[in-house]
């Protein structure tokens, strides 16, 4: 019996690794907001250059930020990890919803994501 649900290709982790490693540069280098409410503020006040959303974030909350996003004009980047991952990844000891980047710093995340 194969169990394909905890299989993950070597493309997509390749992917997230990428991300992880972008991400932990932007935390270093870059500005940046976590958090729903934090992140609706951001982007409502234009300064977003991208979101990441975690792939358990409530629906509600998950279209309510593409709706925002689409209408600034922001990157969305739908994490493949859940709040725990992305905090993770931010370098965090909690969990993280939603990671709006107001300035990318050191870190080439919104070229790469673009590609994407």
């Amino acid at each position: 019996p194969v169990v394909t649900s905890t299989m993950v290709s070597k493309k997509q982790k390749k992917r997230e690794e990428g991300i992880n490693s972008r991400l932990a540069l932007v935390m270093k280098s870059g500005k940046y907001t976590l958090g729903y409410r934090s992140t609706l503020k951001t982007i409502r006040s234009g300064k977003a250059k991208m979101i990441l959303i975690a792939n358990n974030t409530q629906n509600l909350k998950r279209a309510q930020l593409e709706y925002l996003s689409m209408l600034s004009k922001t990157g969305v980047y739908h994490f493949a990890g859940n709040n725990i991952d992305l905090g993770t990844a931010c370098g965090k000891y909690f969990r993280v919803g939603c990671v709006a980047i107001t300035d990318p710093g050191d870190s080439d995340i919104l070229r790469a994501m673009q590609k994407e």
